[in-house]
């Protein structure tokens, strides 16, 4: 079996699917909308899906050659992994907390900038969550819940738009709106 046929495009979907999930998870768990529902609460789901499942799937991308894919889905396996095993239990400090959020959202920084050219379901999804990591690691160290809230809800929406662009792969739905003509009649 080749590279091609082991990894392929399933690898991009299945990774935007498993980072979807879980930053919808993680997001709307820091928002605070759902009554008795916080970040921490999805620590299993970053843990096996947003860490181990990503991961893996990072991997199988380098295998087959995608260096910038496999570099995105393993490093964010990581850092689900280590959310979801440790920060994720509300064991440590806000300071340690908001450090840890913003050491990761270099990450996404770096991953938004590797992905120019790539659309809104590529480069989108990895500034809003950098802008979320970034808003999340502030409000912790500010100890200010409203910046949280609003880091919540922009992972909430990169989480959204990950799930939408790998459910679009799949079912064939719309990732781009049409442009009108200069020259089209307006009704």
């Amino acid at each position: 079996m080749s590279n091609e046929a082991a990894a392929g495009n399933s690898t991009s979907t299945l990774g935007h699917l498993a980072l979807g999930l879980t930053l919808l998870a993680f997001g709307l768990g820091s928002t605070g909308v759902i009554d008795h529902v916080g970040a921490a609460d999805a620590a299993g789901l970053a843990t096996w899906v947003g860490g181990v499942a990503l991961f893996l799937v990072g991997l199988l991308a380098l295998r087959a050659g995608s260096t910038a894919e496999g570099t995105a889905h393993a490093a964010l396996g990581a850092f689900w992994f280590t959310w979801g095993t440790g920060a994720g239990d509300g064991g440590g400090s806000a300071e340690a907390a908001g450090l840890f959020l913003l050491l990761w959202a270099l990450l996404a920084l770096t991953l938004t900038v590797a992905a120019r050219g790539s659309g809104l379901f590529g480069q989108g999804v990895y500034g809003l969550l950098f802008v979320g990591l970034l808003l999340l690691g502030i409000g912790a160290l500010a100890d200010n819940a409203g910046l949280g809230k609003a880091g919540g809800w922009v992972a909430a929406v990169a989480g959204l738009a990950a799930w939408y662009g790998a459910t679009a792969a799949v079912t064939g739905w719309p990732t781009s709106v049409a442009r009108r003509s200069r020259g089209a009649a307006t009704a």
